[in-house]
């Protein structure tokens, strides 16, 4: 399984996960083997604007399955998820941290985040 997390550094495994996915600079691209951390490699999102699409494509070409994130409009969630890739929402934390609670099935989601002003926008969505 490949993850897939949007991140605001390039710290490897330290990043910390971004509050909008559409907003991140970086993505994390993480390899995952019986249920273990195999390889990690945080890849410069290679455009400054995008359409609809474009970073759900994105993680497809470098061959996401999973895309665990904070806050993500419906509109991308439909993206992906016709592009075959599961998404979580609401994580919160730096990779390594959201990895090892996504592993242990602990990841703690803040179910709330729809609500927060800057998603203002999202709250009609469905997630």
């Amino acid at each position: 399984m490949r993850i897939a997390i949007p991140c605001n550094n390039n710290e490897g495994l330290e990043s910390e996960i971004s509050m909008h996915f559409g907003r991140s600079p970086y993505y994390a691209f993480v390899d995952i083997n019986n249920n273990e951390i195999k390889n990690i490699e945080v890849i410069p999102v290679p455009f400054a604007d995008h359409g609809p699409g474009d970073l759900p494509n994105f993680v497809k070409q470098n061959k996401g399955d999973v895309v665990i994130a904070y806050g993500m409009g419906g509109r991308a969630v439909d993206f992906f998820k016709q592009l075959g890739i599961k998404v979580i929402t609401g994580a919160q934390g730096s990779v390594k941290e959201v990895l090892d609670a996504f592993l242990k099935d602990r990841l703690n989601i803040d179910t709330d985040w729809k609500n927060k002003e800057e998603f203002g926008h999202h709250e009609s969505s469905t997630h």
